[in-house]
């Protein structure tokens, strides 16, 4: 990997910054009851320093793998850190799986040890963690975490700090970042040092990031795009990073870091949108923001109510985004940059341009990056640098992830325009065929459909039935008000106007029959969305499909499903 200047890679970033800026503050952490711990560069080396004196201790084998547990925090970033510089493997499970899956990815990655930190549903998960696996806790553990295993601090105080400058070759395994895919049991990707230090140096030419930048971490460090923009970048830049206290904070965490850079995911975007729209309704929104000057203000105003008043690149991923949506926060002076990319390819393959209107498509390729559309699929196929080294003791599947001739398989259908804009329009296996021998994907309907407010999430199916139909999870705001039924023939009346308007938008086959409502929670916890809130179709499947058949032959334009 001689593209790879060493200086670049992960740990002598961490010994640049703990030498060139030791008091520099590089991580912000909440602690509870509104309080905050910082982390300079300074602290953070010497905590990294001390536990992987620790790990390094227990003498397994180098390339050893050590295993991460926890919600978003400054000791996950250390661990990985730690984990590094001990001369091992790290693998970030998400923590929000299903104690079984935790199990698998824990004896699949063969794991010596685990970090178990700060986590909501410990209680569930605690039974996937083997009783002989050694495990360290951090100060924001649960308590019986706490009181098994022993604590980061405790090792930290009685481990000297590892000396000098061990250093990791470009081309060794780094981590095991395992899938959060909609199908069957996680893989383990692949990617060693010199792919996270090339995809940074292509994307650092798209995306604006430097060491005067702030970025809030709440995504799962465990998914691809956070490890990447978030932990990656800051070790490149030596930017500012804070990290969320939980979902009920939220607002306030986004208050506190005032982020300049802000990647979120379709689904929040969503949220944000209706959290204004709750405040303001968009009839008058719209109208105050025609209004020269006075809507200047409004969008200052909003901004600065959401914590993006300083943002000066936005990014959406992991899911397409509607345009309706990329539109209304244009119009809001805020240009989201749609990103696209997969954990094989360390999520580096295309990004809209900043400053450039490419709405409706992911746009050209990152620098260094090649694509194709497979002339017989329509599939998406792309190269690089960054490629995984494969899947984890899983040969074959490695073999069938790239073509004959080493071109990543992305499972995405897509179009490539003359300027070299690329638009997704699918996935290949998501097509499905309905009763009348007609091709429809799923992928741009949905796209639509989620765009009501009412809307949580929705899944666009029915393969061999006469016509799709469309089914919708309620958001909870929407849910409450499906109680009076007042309120809820007039949010009958809303969807049955929806349908209309996407319907009238859709060729004759891909019509919708139907929107069909369901109001029970679609979570990771029930295994209908994966832990970066992609539904799981085949579930979908499973749960619905007796019903499909009564949907389409009911004549009702919107149908409420009791669960």
């Amino acid at each position: 990997m001689s593209h790879v200047p060493p200086e670049l890679l992960a740990l002598q970033r961490l010994y640049h910054w703990e030498k060139t800026a030791p008091t520099r503050v590089a991580l912000t952490q909440p602690m509870g009851d509104g309080t905050v711990q910082d982390f300079t560069w300074g602290q953070v080396g010497e905590q990294v320093r001390r536990m992987a004196m620790h790990l390094q201790s227990q003498g397994w084998e180098p390339g050893s793998k050590v295993a991460i547990l926890s919600k978003n925090c400054a000791w996950w970033m250390m661990s990985d850190l730690a984990i590094w510089m001990a001369g091992y493997v790290s693998v970030p499970l998400y923590p929000t799986l299903a104690a079984e899956t935790v199990r698998q990815i824990l004896t699949h990655s063969e794991s010596r040890a685990c970090f178990v930190g700060k986590l909501d549903g410990w209680e569930s998960m605690k039974p996937g963690v083997p009783a002989d696996l050694p495990c360290i806790s951090y100060p924001l553990s649960p308590p019986d975490a706490l009181q098994a295993y022993e604590d980061w601090d405790a090792v930290c105080a009685r481990s000297a700090p590892l000396q000098g400058q061990p250093v990791r070759a470009a081309e060794e395994l780094a981590t095991l970042i395992y899938t959060s895919g909609t199908t069957g049991m996680p893989k383990g990707v692949m990617h060693s040092f010199g792919n996270f230090a090339w995809a940074l140096d292509s994307g650092l030419k798209r995306i604006p990031m430097s060491g005067g930048d702030r970025m809030l971490s709440y995504l799962p460090l465990a998914h691809v795009v956070e490890r990447m923009l978030v932990e990656h970048g800051w070790l490149r830049t030596g930017m500012h990073v804070f990290f969320a206290e939980s979902l009920d904070t939220f607002a306030a965490d986004l208050q506190r870091a005032r982020p300049t850079i802000f990647f979120s995911v379709p689904r929040l975007w969503v949220k944000f949108q209706q959290g204004i729209h709750h405040k303001m309704p968009p009839a008058k929104l719209n109208r105050l923001l025609g209004i020269p000057i006075l809507g200047g203000i409004v969008r200052r105003k909003v901004m600065k109510a959401l914590g993006l008043d300083q943002c000066h690149f936005a990014a959406g991923g992991a899911a397409p985004m509607p345009i309706a949506l990329l539109q209304w926060y244009s119009r809001l002076g805020l240009n989201i940059n749609e990103g696209y990319g997969m954990t094989e390819n360390l999520a580096l393959s295309h990004i809209t341009e900043p400053g450039k209107n490419q709405q409706g498509t992911v746009g050209p390729v990152y620098e260094g990056v090649e694509q194709r559309i497979d002339p017989d699929t329509g599939e998406v196929q792309m190269r690089s640098h960054a490629l995984m080294l494969g899947y984890y003791k899983e040969a074959e599947k490695s073999r069938e992830a790239f073509t004959t001739d080493g071109w990543l398989r992305t499972g995405d259908k897509g179009v490539i325009d003359a300027q070299g804009l690329l638009r997704i329009t699918g996935r290949v296996k998501d097509l499905f065929k309905t009763g009348k021998g007609k091709y429809v994907s799923p992928a741009p309907i949905e796209d639509k459909l989620v765009m009501h407010e009412a809307v949580e999430a929705c899944v666009v199916t029915g393969a061999n039935l006469g016509q799709p139909l469309g089914i919708v999870m309620l958001n909870a705001d929407a849910v409450a008000r499906a109680a009076d039924p007042g309120q809820r023939a007039a949010l009958e009346t809303s969807l049955a106007e929806h349908l209309k308007a996407i319907n009238a938008t859709l060729d004759p086959h891909e019509q919708l029959q139907c929107i069909v409502v369901v109001t029970t929670a679609w979570t990771v916890d029930n295994d209908i969305i994966t832990p970066t809130f992609k539904v799981k179709r085949n579930r979908i499947e499973d749960l619905y499909s007796r019903h499909y058949e009564a949907w389409e032959t009911s004549g009702k334009r919107v149908i409420w499903q009791k669960d």
